[in-house]
């Protein structure tokens, strides 16, 4: 019996001292990157809730790929701590046990290889990743079979060529997982437990509506432009979590098969990019060298691979890190983004109009001005939906709403700057940091309680972005402000009388960005809305395709991301599509026919409150 104990607990024994080895290894690559917040030991005891309830939600999406960890990693996991205690230490006791566990690993190995070989997803890449089901078989059987022996009482036939192959794949499973864990294909397990514990935004794993002051989830670090900090050039100006992230992917396509910009046939796979910069050299330029420029430049920055992605990697900060020095350092942004980034610094607008045109649409109604002596409770920010026939439809119903329900608001006229939302997309933090200190200036002498706008990048750059460089406000969407007059009894509206079926479009800033959802559907409820959904809604929501100045630095495409978008909405039967941001209503329309009505949440209750109900706002 002695001989397959001490044979096994040998192997066991030098997996384990190898393994420290390459872990070493590659914490010291992962220590080359740019320092980041200290490692905190409650961090360390919040792994557990981390893995287990906070990405739930996403991992059970793929409840086969979930079942499959439950028997694969579950049983790895509780057979290696078996072996150590049995085999290493001498617990002899808990051989039974052990035996049991290999035997859970032995079944995820089936699933594993059911999964990998013979009902293998679009998604799924061949490569090393086809080894684990024979290498989980192995390590199962021979370490399982050492517990058996125990429990037996008696040594198992080692001679012959049965027990050397036996021996040899005993070996080899061992290598492939431990040693593998730092240096192999199996690093997302021991960097996955890892980035859980030291996640650049850790703020990710409570209430991402927290209130005032809480920390954001999605706001992008600031950069220090006096001291030199112009974005990510080499591997080594990532932040050392950020490295790390890298090399928790899985590689299950998740993120590529919720991208819009994969979809539309454009360069970007978000799988792609973090294999490549899981592999950048460290001291030299990513861009040209690990991943290719027009890449950068296909995200639109909806957050879609994100939040699809089962190890809470963030896709969407490399991407806009590596804008930062192409922009800032290169003068490399390509197709319109130049243009429009400087129109942003010539008329404080991307389009190059004069701010005050914003408000060209509001000559009529002879909106209330906010001024230094005159303290109002909603500033009414319009954001660039002033500027085209589109979004100006959506303000003047919005502004319908507002009087008839008695609201205290007032404009900024021609002092409304950009929020610099699509400088800062674009890698221009300069241009960016230079709008953000005027509208903080401009909003300094003023007096209001809360900031309402239509515009979801306005809602996050005013809300997420400001607060870091001294700006903070209470900034709130108009489906949120509009739903809460409804539920105070302060609007009061004709539900709609016709039957046309509404499917409602979540737009990217305000859905993954501000957490509202709810909000938009409370409000088409009111209005007694026959609301469809489509099958990518709420937090798996696809993009509309402008965000991220997608627009301007046109990538190629094979189909255009609305198109895409549009298709969606045909195909749930719906007649009208509800939108809750300029901009997506913009790129819907947009759309060449066949295709729905594109109608705003504000157009609809600004005609429910005359019991029109036809989505026609106040052209």
């Amino acid at each position: 019996m002695q001989g397959v104990v001490d044979a096994a607990g040998a192997v066991f024994a030098a997996g384990l001292v190898l393994t420290v080895v390459a872990m070493a290894w590659r914490s010291s690559r992962w220590m080359r990157g740019r320092p980041a917040r200290t490692f905190r030991l409650r961090d360390l005891f919040r792994l557990p809730r981390r893995y287990l309830v906070d990405i739930h939600d996403i991992v059970a999406r793929d409840g086969a790929a979930a079942r499959m960890h439950v028997f694969a990693a579950g049983g790895f996991v509780a057979t290696s701590a078996l072996i150590f205690l049995t085999l290493v230490l001498g617990l002899s006791v808990l051989a039974v046990p052990l035996a049991l566990a290999a035997l859970v690993m032995l079944a995820g190995a089936g699933v594993a290889a059911w999964r990998r070989w013979w009902a293998r997803s679009d998604r799924l890449p061949s490569g090393a990743h086809d080894l684990v089901p024979p290498a989980l078989a192995a390590f199962a059987l021979f370490y399982g079979g050492a517990a058996l022996g125990l429990v037996a009482g008696r040594d198992l036939p080692w001679n012959g060529p049965a027990g050397l192959v036996v021996l040899v794949a005993g070996v080899l499973g061992t290598v492939f997982f431990f040693p593998g864990l730092a240096v192999g294909p199996m690093r997302h397990a021991f960097a996955g437990a890892t980035h859980l514990v030291l996640h650049p935004r850790p703020q990710r794993f409570g209430d991402r509506r927290a209130g005032a002051g809480a920390p954001s989830v999605t706001a992008l670090r600031p950069l220090d432009l006096d001291g030199g900090d112009y974005g990510v050039r080499a591997g080594a100006d990532f932040s050392r979590p950020q490295l790390l992230s890298f090399d928790a992917c899985v590689r299950c396509g998740r993120c590529e098969a919720a991208c819009p910009a994969f979809a539309a046939g454009a360069p970007l796979s978000p799988r792609a990019l973090i294999i490549g910069l899981s592999s950048a050299g460290l001291d030299r330029p990513v861009v040209g060298d690990s991943v290719a420029a027009d890449v950068l430049w296909s995200c639109t920055t909806c957050r879609a691979c994100v939040e699809s992605c089962p190890m809470t990697i963030e896709h969407v900060d490399a991407v806009l890190d590596l804008r930062r020095e192409q922009c800032l350092e290169q003068g490399a942004v390509p197709g319109k983004g130049a243009e429009v980034l400087e129109n942003l610094r010539q008329t404080d607008t991307p389009s190059g109009k004069m701010p005050a045109e914003r408000w060209f649409w509001a000559a009529d109604l002879d909106l209330p001005r906010a001024s230094a002596g005159a303290g109002t409770d909603v500033l009414l920010w319009a954001g660039e939906g002033g500027f085209d026939l589109r979004g100006r439809r959506t303000l003047r119903a919005l502004v319908r709403v507002l009087r008839a329900a008695g609201v205290d608001f007032a404009v900024l006229g021609e002092d409304e700057a950009d929020v610099g939302d699509i400088a800062r997309r674009l890698g221009d933090e300069a241009t960016f940091r230079d709008l953000a200190r005027r509208n903080i200036e401009t909003l300094s002498g003023l007096r209001f309680r809360r900031i309402l706008t239509p515009d979801p990048h306005v809602l996050h750059c005013l809300g997420e972005e400001y607060p870091a460089l001294g700006g903070t406000y209470d900034v709130v969407h108009h489906t949120t402000f509009i739903n809460d007059l409804l539920r105070a009894g302060r609007l009061h509206v004709v539900p709609r009388s016709d039957r046309r079926r509404v499917t409602y479009h979540d737009p990217c800033y305000l859905g993954r960005y501000g957490g509202e959802f709810d909000a938009p559907r409370q409000v088409l409820e009111a209005l007694a809305v026959p609301l469809t959904e489509m099958p990518r809604n709420r937090t798996t929501s696809f993009c509309c395709g402008w965000g991220g100045g997608v627009p301007f630095t046109e990538p190629p495409v094979e189909t255009r991301i609305p198109d895409l978008r549009m298709a969606e909405a045909r195909a749930s039967h719906a007649d009208t599509v509800a939108v809750a941001c300029p901009n997506c209503a913009v790129m819907l329309e947009g759309v060449p026919d066949p295709r729905c009505q594109v109608v705003d949440i504000a157009e609809l209750v600004a005609d429910a409150l005359d019991g029109r109900g036809g989505g026609e706002g106040d052209r």
